[in-house]
């Protein structure tokens, strides 16, 4: 069985105001939750990894193969009216939130469609660290949607001038993976290069 359920995706309600997004809580199946929590890669520090700089269990692999799926591109670009497959696919992988983490932003105009899928424990307690999709550059506050960064939920938006989101500080294990398309494949591997160095860094240098 597939870990993914693409029904949930297809079937979330799509929301176009102030801009195009989908929540999709349960996209994973929830008996899958236990194995790829424990494959997850090990990160004990913030920032986003590229998946060549972790180490990871099979469970993790194997979700990492159906992101990358021709299955689950298709169904995002119906969800938007776009042939994602003309565009590249870059994936990174987050394991912790620091306090400076979450400041509102649009996304770089680079990125087409941003996909984030949650893979922390069921039953987020925090009142914060939840993704909100928000009306203004301004104001955590003004939000249309908050997702809990919960296990299996997915997150999706359309990049544009206006797609601002973002969440109130938070600091410890809040585990993702991100799924941008992107205009290039030299987007791709510029974005790669900086997050290898910074991960890099990171390896040499305690909390850089």
């Amino acid at each position: 069985m597939a870990y993914m359920n693409l029904d949930v995706l297809k079937n979330a309600e799509r929301v176009t105001d102030p801009f195009d997004f989908v929540v999709a809580p349960g996209f994973l199946n929830p008996e899958y939750a236990e194995e790829i929590y424990r494959d997850f890669p090990a990160i004990d520090r913030g920032g986003s990894f590229p998946v060549s700089e972790l180490d990871y269990g099979p469970a993790f692999a194997r979700l990492l193969d159906e992101v990358q799926g021709p299955e689950f591109w298709a169904v995002m670009s119906e969800i938007y009216g776009i042939d994602l497959f003309k565009y590249p696919q870059m994936i990174t992988v987050r394991g912790r939130c620091v306090k400076k983490d979450g400041r509102i932003h649009p996304d770089t105009e680079t990125k087409i469609v941003t996909c984030l899928i949650y893979l922390n424990k069921p039953g987020w307690q925090s009142p914060d660290g939840r993704l909100r999709m928000l009306r203004s550059a301004t104001d955590l506050e003004d939000y249309v949607a908050e997702a809990p960064p919960e296990f299996g939920t997915l997150l999706t938006f359309r990049r544009a001038d206006n797609s601002y989101h973002g969440h109130t500080p938070f600091e410890g294990e809040r585990r993702s993976i991100q799924i941008n398309w992107v205009v290039s494949q030299e987007v791709v591997d510029k974005e790669l290069s900086r997050h290898r160095m910074s991960a890099r860094l990171k390896k040499l240098v305690p909390f850089a």
